[in-house]
């Protein structure tokens, strides 16, 4: 017991080799995101944006830890997802699928990159198109840019995964937009991206979580999703379904042999963490997935939808909670917005003045200053840029 104690105590934070592999996979995905982002125009094919993504992972972490002594697993954490306008989530589409974007589209992007297990995810709401985005468009990607920037100053030690649920609701209806039910911001740890210290977006008797504190050393995904509709998305096609995890902890004897084939390439390739069908040969993973899902061996990644006309936004971003304060690790500076709402509220503002670093004794203010500013940067200044947009535009 004492030996896992030991190796759970070297594998958080505490371990500057852990920090590195962290900030290394961080680099990956936030190179990836750019990457998706410039191939996000009008008539682009989906499922090729998608494929590039997840390429450019497997290419540059391939290219990582290649004289480690003993094997190191890299690669795609979460495969690259484009879901557009009313669609939530998930959207990663086969090689068969000939969906195109369009000029106005509003496209999320979701995507994962690992090194040793240890994950970076980050996810970014982009238009399709020229100048800034306005509207209930811009009041959308306003709404879960600000929630996100207020979670991040509410997940720091000391907090409750509650104090999170209430703030982002808040924030969302600021903009008179929701936050959509049923997303989770979930605890990561080596090889496990939904670890069981979860933020829910909506609290209702539906879906319960354990209150939970936040503690130093600890690594979240900070999940927010904001629809300009009901904030209840269905799940309209299972056909769509094409990300799936392995349910470790479950088992069971395939009947169909084309089952047994697709479950056992998934054990070779995909063990823990979530995949995409686009990597399983597409005629046997139709049949052999089905059989899977329904005897619970893999958990799926429903595709999600609001009704037509509703537009969602998306930010997801990685979090280490540092001794020294928070480190937002993911991210992508976001187009110019004008929505047609400012924010009034004082504790909405008062938790957007909150810092992200703590505060040593001792520490130099010329150095604290400059630690400051990269924060700063990392967070992309989103709400003083709403606000003057706002304030000029309304």
């Amino acid at each position: 017991m004492s030996d896992d104690e030991r190796e759970e105590k070297e594998l958080d934070l505490t371990s500057s080799e852990v920090v590195t592999k962290y900030k290394s996979a961080a680099e990956i995905v936030n190179k990836a995101l750019q990457l998706v982002v410039k191939e996000c125009k009008a008539k682009a094919k989906i499922v090729d944006i998608c494929e590039m993504g997840d390429a450019f992972i497997r290419e540059q972490t391939g290219n990582m830890y290649k004289n480690a002594k003993k094997k190191i697993e890299k690669g795609v954490a979460f495969p690259t997802c484009l879901s557009v306008n009313n669609t939530v989530c998930h959207f990663s589409p086969l090689a068969s699928d000939s969906s195109e974007l369009e000029e106005g589209d509003m496209v999320k992007i979701d995507m994962g990159c690992h090194i040793d297990g240890f994950i970076a995810v980050v996810a970014h709401t982009h238009v399709v198109k020229d100048g800034p985005v306005s509207g209930r468009q811009a009041d959308v990607i306003a709404a879960a840019n600000t929630a996100a920037e207020v979670a991040l100053r509410l997940v720091r030690p000391g907090k409750k995964n509650k104090d999170v649920t209430e703030a982002i609701q808040k924030v969302a209806a600021a903009y008179d937009c929701k936050i959509v039910e049923g997303v989770l911001s979930h605890q990561l740890k080596q090889f496990v991206i939904d670890g069981n210290k979860v933020v829910l977006s909506i609290s209702n008797p539906d879906t319960r979580v354990d209150d939970a504190e936040f503690e130093e050393n600890e690594v979240y995904a900070v999940d927010i999703v904001a629809s300009t509709g009901e904030g209840k998305p269905k799940l309209l096609d299972e056909k769509q379904t094409t990300i799936y995890k392995r349910a470790v902890d479950k088992n069971y004897h395939l009947k169909m042999k084309t089952s047994r084939f697709i479950f056992s390439e998934i054990n070779q390739k995909f063990p823990i963490l979530p995949f995409t069908a686009r990597a399983l040969e597409e005629k046997r993973a139709r049949l052999g997935l089905v059989e899977c899902v329904n005897h619970d061996l893999l958990q799926p990644y429903p595709v999600l939808h609001e009704k037509p006309g509703d537009y969602v936004a998306h930010i997801k971003f990685t979090v280490l909670l540092m001794p020294n304060g928070s480190d937002r690790i993911t991210s992508h500076p976001l187009q110019e917005r004008q929505p047609t709402k400012a924010i009034d509220d004082p504790e909405i503002r008062a938790w957007l003045a909150l810092g992200t670093k703590t505060k040593k004794k001792g520490a130099g203010k010329k150095k604290k200053g400059k630690k400051g500013d990269k924060a700063d940067e990392l967070t992309a200044g989103a709400e003083p840029m709403d606000a003057s947009t706002t304030n000029g535009g309304s």
